[in-house]
């Protein structure tokens, strides 16, 4: 019980972390505020995160509470190249909604620059596990190719989703990140496709 109480407590400063990035900027947005927008307490705050600074890291976590939030939305009778489409396209249609693309661009730049674990890449996260298992049953299915791993699958995916992000933030959002996303993720994954 402990355990989910520490989870959703710092669950609590993430979301409202987030939250008031993407209202007042993340410059504007002291750690004050971040503990009376959670309802948590300073001590709480420091035993998640050294400082604001921290929290940057943390946006994969929120990911991934859209993908366990997904998880259970996902209609079993979609396909697998389906599934992975309503991924991406919940996953864009968040980030356009409630990240700031200034944030984005400084997670995925920092990501460039950290020296050991890079959490973006960490393939215990929900996310990964996720690409896994659709991926998995798809070959099962015989809907995707199985002359390539699921790793490959994988590692392919999650490259063309992090490139897609990071041209919208290189391109300033002159577009519609989750729009082009549907259009383009389709064309770069069509090679999943099992061959008929």
């Amino acid at each position: 019980m402990a355990r989910k109480s520490n989870r959703n407590t710092r669950s609590r400063i993430v979301n409202a972390a987030w939250q008031l990035f993407y209202e007042q900027g993340y410059d504007d947005t002291t750690v004050e505020e971040i503990i009376e927008e959670s309802g948590t307490s300073r001590g709480s705050f420091y035993h998640y995160f050294e400082g604001k600074d921290a929290l940057l890291s943390s946006l994969s976590y929120l990911f991934d509470e859209k993908y366990e939030e997904l998880m259970g939305q996902i209609d079993p009778a979609m396909n697998s190249f389906e599934k992975l489409m309503l991924l991406n396209r919940e996953l864009f249609s968040m980030i356009e909604n409630s990240v700031s693309m200034e944030l984005l661009a400084r997670l995925l730049s920092s990501q460039l620059i950290t020296r050991g674990d890079k959490h973006l890449l960490d393939h215990s996260r929900t996310y990964y596990r996720l690409l896994r298992q659709i991926i998995q049953q798809g070959q099962q299915a015989g809907e995707l190719r199985s002359d390539m791993t699921v790793s490959e699958m994988v590692k392919t995916y999650a490259l063309l989703e992090r490139a897609l992000m990071y041209d919208w933030c290189l391109c300033n959002g002159e577009y519609s990140l989750s729009q082009y996303g549907a259009r383009m993720l389709p064309l770069l994954t069509a090679h999943f496709r099992r061959e008929v």
